[in-house]
């Protein structure tokens, strides 16, 4: 099993998957940890679903690089959904819900009025549970993810105190000066871009795994806001990095492997908080 892990890696495609897995890990545990503690932690699955029904209006126009259609779209509902905050007619999880199904049966009408092979179903579920598109990268698309990462690991960093001010009591760093608009503005495109991204690797029906599975196992051992936020990160790194190893080891879908990690490891964590009373 060794030799054939060793066979695996010298393989560039099997080391662009490793990369890009790693790090939308790692950003997803970054905000997962936020939307956990705003009450938010279904908007992953919710907005998965948005770039779901955005994926499909591009393959029916024909778009070579459905990105360009799909990430705007998704940015524009994410800030919809945090920027409107309790001033919405509709709360939160309702209109999470709301958009999740709406955008969900909208694109899976969308393939079957045009379809764009002969095979729509096994379009669908590739769509839903992730494919082995993670293994046939570009160069470019590595490129494209490490630079998005950077960012997003950037702005978490340079605007880390304002982020912890606006998780735990919004309307006090609102009346202290904090713009709170403005940084719901920022989590939520940061967000958008870490669902689009992480499409390609476990498929929009578990992405929002990788956002609520590190944070909540963190939260079962650490109780501040740092040492949560950074044995998340850790921790979503080591998930991702094993269960793409598994799947490549085992043969297996490389988003159900990863998740199933994860949730291994929310288990033992849940273990070890309990014994640690």
């Amino acid at each position: 099993m060794f030799d054939i892990l060793i066979e695996s890696l010298a393989y560039p495609f099997v080391r662009y998957a490793l990369i890009v897995g790693v790090l939308i890990a790692l950003c997803s545990s970054l905000l997962g940890v936020i939307l956990v503690l705003k009450r938010f932690s279904y908007i992953g699955d919710g907005l998965s679903h948005v770039a779901f029904g955005a994926m499909a209006i591009a393959a029916v126009v024909g778009l070579a690089d459905q990105m360009v259609l799909t990430l705007p779209i998704t940015i524009l509902c994410a800030i919809l959904l945090l920027w409107s905050g309790q001033n919405a007619k509709i709360k939160g999880d309702a209109a999470i819900a709301m958009i999740s199904v709406g955008a969900l049966a909208f694109g899976y009408l969308l393939m079957n009025i045009f379809p764009t092979s002969s095979n729509v179903a096994g379009d669908v579920c590739s769509s839903l549970f992730g494919s082995m598109k993670i293994l046939t990268l570009t160069k470019t698309e590595v490129v494209l993810c490490i630079v998005l990462s950077i960012v997003v690991v950037i702005a978490f960093v340079l605007l880390y105190n304002r982020f912890f001010a606006v998780t735990f009591d919004e309307s006090f760093a609102k009346a202290v000066g904090t713009k709170t608009r403005l940084l719901n503005f920022v989590i939520a495109t940061v967000i958008a871009v870490i669902i689009v991204l992480a499409m390609n690797l476990v498929g929009s029906l578990l992405v929002s795994a990788l956002v609520i599975f590190p944070a909540l196992s963190a939260m079962r051992i650490f109780k501040s806001f740092k040492s949560v936020t950074v044995f998340s990160a850790i921790l979503s790194v080591f998930c991702a990095f094993a269960g793409i190893i598994l799947s490549i080891l085992f043969n297996t879908p490389v988003g159900a492997t990863i998740v199933i990690t994860d949730i291994v490891a929310f288990v033992i964590c849940s273990v070890i908080g309990k014994i640690r009373g």
